[in-house]
């Protein structure tokens, strides 16, 4: 017996309709995949490790130091006692020890963007105009003739490592948003009452208020604040014949680099605090000269630095400890991209 065959005849437009379906369906398919492929690539990036590296260290380090920042902010704005132990103990008495971490749930949800953020671009930044330099110096420099004089244009003069802190300042300062639980608890006293009253009284651009300030202030502190522990780092294992540093030399770099930073800037952080708390009390200086001025007036020079010391207290282990877990954690996520 012969084989059989049989033979279905389909209409025209039904072959056609399901022609049109099994292609939207490929289309579907292929854009889910071009979606998903480059999402992926970003995750597995370097960048991508190095912005997960800056939140987990800026969330360690905010929960362990937390109570400096408390006793600087309440130093340097004028409340309470003027020594740093007895503005300790006056926190414990009034807010207990849960006072010594006032307004942390809103520092850590500012930190940790913040750092991840500044630390992605310090690197990016670094990496590119490191890069874009050595590019310059391989091809002849573009030259402008005037006359008789001739221009040549250079990037040599420029620093990768303080364009990169300059820039990570400017980008951090416009992700963070205004500090003002630790200075007056009372007005906000959680999170969720902090974001009502704040954006009731102002909207949304009452939550960057006192942002120009904070962009002049911010500018010299990190660009000084990058370039000491880049230069002094690679100093120091150039002399030492090494390549990395030990933890304890970290917190040390790091350390010495936020004093630095600090001391140069620290006038710059007494006055725009002085505004920040003048916008509450509704005398506001009008810009940061005038409460420079101010300062200089009720106080003397010494009063741009009142509260230097709590500054210290809290910058210098501030510094050491986030680049120790800022490096820690680089090395785990980095390491598989290292060569074996």
């Amino acid at each position: 017996m012969g084989d059989v065959y049989r033979v279905m005849i389909v209409p025209k437009e039904e072959l056609e309709l399901q022609s049109h379906a099994h292609a939207l369906s490929h289309s579907h398919v292929n854009r889910e995949l071009h979606l998903e492929l480059p999402f992926r690539d970003i995750l597995r990036s370097r960048e991508a490790d190095e912005f997960l590296s800056g939140a987990l260290a800026g969330a360690m380090t905010k929960a362990i130091l937390a109570p400096l920042e408390t006793v600087r902010t309440r130093m340097v704005v004028g409340v309470g006692s003027r020594n740093i132990y007895g503005s300790f103990i006056q926190i414990v008495e009034q807010h207990g020890w849960k006072g010594l971490w006032a307004g942390n749930a809103i520092n850590m949800l500012r930190i940790v963007p913040t750092q991840a953020v500044e630390l992605g671009t310090f690197e990016c930044v670094k990496r590119t105009m490191t890069s874009l330099q050595d590019n310059w110096n391989q091809t002849e420099h573009p030259q402008l003739q005037i006359g008789d004089v001739s221009l040549s244009f250079s990037l040599s003069w420029l620093s990768p490592v303080a364009m990169a802190g300059a820039a990570a300042g400017i980008v951090s300062a416009l992700c963070m948003p205004p500090d003002r639980l630790t200075v007056k608890p009372e007005f906000y006293p959680s999170l969720s009452i902090a974001v009502c009253k704040i954006y009731k009284d102002g909207g949304i651009g009452a939550f960057y208020s006192g942002i120009l300030p904070t962009l002049i202030g911010m500018l010299p502190h990190s660009t000084c604040y990058y370039f000491m522990y880049e230069t002094m780092k690679n100093s120091f294992c150039l002399a030492k014949k090494k390549k990395s540093l030990t933890r304890a030399e970290m917190l040390l770099l790091g350390a010495l680099s936020g004093l630095t930073a600090s001391t140069i800037s620290y006038p710059l952080e007494v006055a725009r605090k002085r505004l920040m708390v003048g916008a509450l009390q509704g005398k506001c200086p009008p810009h940061m000269a005038a409460a420079l001025s101010e300062v200089v007036k009720n106080e003397g020079i010494k009063g741009l630095y009142r509260g230097w010391a709590a500054s210290c207290l809290k910058v210098m282990p501030n510094s050491g400890v986030s680049w120790i877990f800022y490096e820690a954690w680089k090395d785990i996520l980095l390491a598989e991209r290292r060569p074996l």
